[in-house]
């Protein structure tokens, strides 16, 4: 049982510290997977999922939304288990003067966006290792989408490692 335990420690830890080459990271931010059949938007998977300090949020805007309007109002959020929002993450574009949060966000080009949530909550203070949803929401679509975000609290696995070497 205890030899389970390391190893499963192990690939934790290696899981939340691998991350590919710098030009592998960039071309998965920039190329978008199709939408799926009738949506006219996307939320797109995290990247790194697990989170241990920071995860970048793709989402894609379909030219069809904006065919009625100037614009597409968009919130995206971060919830606990309970449905309580605990952190709004920040829309990442130069275009528009750094970073803004993305709550009743007003776009006014289709494409591909990138939001950044540094993990921590509004207050500022790192969220505790555990299961969180983000939710993309546009306004005026029925049905906003929602994805699975693992959160691993860097703090948290600083002190199970020195149990790891008891062994």
């Amino acid at each position: 049982m205890g030899r389970t335990r390391s190893v499963l420690l192990i690939l934790v830890l290696l899981a939340g510290s691998l991350s590919p080459p710098a030009g592998a990271q960039e071309q998965e931010l920039r190329s978008s997977p199709p939408l799926e059949r009738g949506r006219t938007f996307q939320l797109e998977p995290n990247y790194p999922n697990p989170v241990s300090s920071e995860t970048y949020i793709p989402f894609t805007l379909h030219s069809d939304l904006f065919q009625n309007r100037d614009s597409v109002v968009v919130s995206l959020r971060i919830f606990n288990p309970l449905r309580q929002v605990v952190a709004i993450p920040d829309l990442v574009d130069e275009d528009r003067g750094g970073r803004m949060p993305i709550i009743n966000l007003a776009f006014h080009e289709p494409g591909r966006k990138i939001a950044h949530w540094d993990g921590r909550n509004e207050a500022g203070q790192p969220l505790p290792s555990g299961v969180y949803y983000c939710q993309l929401e546009i306004r005026g679509e029925p049905e906003p989408q929602t994805r699975k975000i693992i959160v691993l609290n860097p703090r948290r696995r600083r002190t199970i490692i020195p149990w790891f070497g008891n062994e």
